[in-house]
């Protein structure tokens, strides 16, 4: 399976209860008391999308000298360049900011560089070509905020340079006219989670004043949502804002060449969702810096002929369907280089190949990361120079991790989930092992586990109603922070199963109770499935693995109200050694419960916190009656000595004999 442990959100039922007599519908309540939302005041607030940007552009350092220069420029009647990034983010920003100096009647050009030829951010050949024709002021949108000497060099050409991105600074910021990036450590914007487009919005709405904020804010959000979406952006805050009213007016957007690309895509009639965008829309978009042609995005959203956005639109699929071929040749690859890595070089996977795409080696990082539970590295070969790209996993920050390897690097830039860096190739085995090291640090020394984050556990599934689904839609949009429900069912039967989709996914026949319904299990030939009608996972067989193991199994929160406990079928099985008695996630009468059950069995007692939060950590324990050494041990001590449950007073443990 690809997942080794699934996580089960606690909610009180309480929390469920309350929001549910304030209106909200049964999973709704579930997945927001999952997340911690337990009233109505609190669930109108998260719930909430706004219409109206809320934080002024001018609290973002630098934003009102920015104004001031790229002004100065428009009256002067200046050329203008807006040099963007080949990413989503960075393409909608281009066109974001080019589409409003148009408005104004500005002489201005875009630059998007392209990625193997030119790689990532301001280049000196780029800035060049841009002085010689006649730009006088250089904007930058979702990059520049690492180009010192480029802007030097701008400098010395006697052109000013505005900054506008949203990465990490390192400690020396470029010597711009301005320099506008929320993350400058003298920015004390109350949202600095933004996008690149995000900024780049709010560049606009500085530049047209309060009295156009509404009507270009209007024009706009659309294509800031499709690049806060792409770039994983946290969707709380102003992003939340920017992505719902971008979603909300999408098919009715101004910009042609999104109507193009959303017919060839098959979407223009369609309600359009962040996971739509996420899926379908951005990897269309995204697929033409990838492949060398970021100039063709940007000209499609900027295209005002219906006509030629069609052909630009159909180029763009095309690019996208050669960019899946490529990604599945170079996955497969990689995949045969980590079969082959010894184990300590798996807790970060560094990879390199001088066949590999540029382009494309970012995506199938994130593929790989998802994949293996651990931070990914893939590094396209070009004679003694190696260019990569960076993927990260379980919250290990990659910006702050490339820091410390700074010394091997010739460049980097990036977030901390995402990065791009440049390589000596000589340098390529002392970074997998540093990194290998930085990652191993992070985790303690422990193995990366592939954990599925679950909302809710659902015991009824005549209960999932087409209403209720419907309902989900409410939590929209889903992205960074706040991610799509997911919902387990637990307990259910296979009754029979059939290869569907060319042998590709599973068609699965479920029973449990009365009710009778049909799943698919998507990317499972039946072969590797291991499934069979009939099949549970039987509590029985669990309790004979441990036992032929040599091991001591305990029955956890036996009565907890979620369907996650064997129940009256502790009587039913064999070879149970104990069951957890006190257990702090769980209601003291299902735990009195347990400690009945437990006596009457004859099973020792165990108690454990459960803890979800840092205040419930060491609540309960289990006392033994003599100090522990080693494993070996600790199993002893539990099948041979007298062991109780014990509860923290505040200074020590009481030992419990009873509840």
């Amino acid at each position: 399976m690809k997942f080794s442990k699934w996580h089960i959100a606690p909610a009180e039922e309480a929390d469920i209860r309350r929001l549910g007599e304030a209106g909200y519908p049964q999973l709704v309540s579930q997945v927001l008391a999952a997340r911690g939302i337990s009233t109505a005041e609190e669930a109108a607030a998260f719930l909430e999308r706004g219409r109206d940007l809320t934080c002024s552009p001018f609290l973002m350092k630098d934003m009102d000298r920015a104004v001031e220069c790229i002004s100065r420029a428009i009256s002067q009647g200046r050329r203008i360049a807006v040099f963007g990034d080949y990413d989503v983010d960075g393409i909608t920003a281009t066109v974001i900011l080019v589409d409003y100096l148009k408005s104004r009647g500005v002489d201005v050009l875009h630059y998007i560089p392209r990625r193997i030829e030119d790689g990532y951010g301001l280049g000196q050949d780029a800035i060049r070509s841009l002085h010689e024709q006649g730009v006088e002021l250089l904007i930058t949108v979702d990059c520049g905020i690492t180009g010192v000497e480029e802007v030097d060099f701008a400098a010395s050409l006697g052109m000013d340079v505005v900054i506008t991105d949203h990465h990490e600074c390192k400690d020396t910021l470029p010597r711009a006219a301005a320099v506008v990036d929320p993350h400058r450590p003298d920015c004390t914007y109350p949202f600095p989670y933004l996008a690149g487009c995000g900024v780049a919005l709010k560049l606009v709405l500085a530049l047209g004043g309060e009295s156009r904020e509404e009507a270009l804010f209007s024009r706009y959000c659309t294509l800031a949502a499709i690049g806060t979406i792409a770039d994983v952006m946290p969707m709380s805050g102003e992003n939340r804002i920017i992505v719902s009213r971008g979603l909300e007016c999408i098919t009715q957007s101004d910009f042609i060449g999104l109507h193009a690309l959303l017919q060839e895509a098959g979407l223009m009639d369609k309600a359009i969702t962040s996971v739509q965008v996420g899926f379908v829309l951005a990897p269309r978009i995204n697929a033409a810096g990838r492949m060398g042609a970021a100039d063709k995005a940007a000209d499609l959203l900027l295209c005002q002929d219906p006509a030629e956005a069609a052909r630009l639109a159909r180029e763009l699929c095309a690019l996208n369907r050669e960019r899946q071929a490529v990604e599945q040749t170079i996955y497969a690859q990689a995949v045969e280089q980590i079969d082959h890595l010894p184990l300590q070089e798996r807790s970060a996977l560094v990879l390199a190949s001088d066949t590999w795409h540029q382009g494309v080696v970012g995506i199938v990082a994130s593929r790989l990361s998802e994949k293996y539970a651990c931070p990914s590295f893939m590094i396209h070969l070009n004679g003694t120079v190696g260019k990569g790209s960076c993927r990260s996993w379980g919250g290990f920050n990659l910006f702050a991790a490339l820091e410390r390897c700074s010394d091997l690097l010739l460049d980097f830039g990036g977030h901390e989930l995402a990065a791009g860096f440049t390589i000596d190739v000589a340098n390529i085995p002392a970074f997998r092992q540093r990194m290998n090291q930085l990652v191993r640090e992070y985790q303690g020394g422990g193995a990366p586990e592939v954990c599925l984050e679950i909302d809710a556990a659902l015991t009824c599934p005549s209960r999932v109603t087409l209403t209720e689904v419907e309902a989900l839609g409410m939590l929209e949009p889903y992205g960074a922070g706040n991610a799509r429900p997911l919902f387990c069912l637990m307990g259910a039967t296979l009754e029979r199963l059939q290869s569907v989709g060319q042998n590709r996914h599973l068609k699965l026949r479920l029973s449990k109770g009365p009710s009778r319904f049909d799943a698919i299990f998507f990317s499972m030939p039946e072969a590797a499935a291991q499934l069979e009608p009939g099949c549970r996972v039987d509590a029985q067989d669990f309790i004979n693995h441990v036992n032929e193991a040599g091991g001591f199994c305990v029955s956890c929160h036996p009565f907890r109200n979620n369907n996650r406990g064997l129940e009256e079928n502790l009587r039913a099985v064999k070879g149970l050694h104990g069951v957890e008695v006190l257990n702090g996630s769980t209601a003291l009468e299902a735990n009195r419960r347990a400690f009945s059950y437990c006596r009457e069995l004859g099973l020792k007692t165990i108690g454990a916190s459960d803890a979800h939060t840092m205040g419930q950590i060491g609540k309960y324990a289990t006392w033994l009656p003599e100090k522990v050494d080693c494993l070996k041990d600790f199993v002893e001590q539990l099948k041979t000595r007298q062991v109780r449950p014990a509860v923290w007073n505040g200074n020590s443990y009481d030992v419990v004999d009873m509840l």
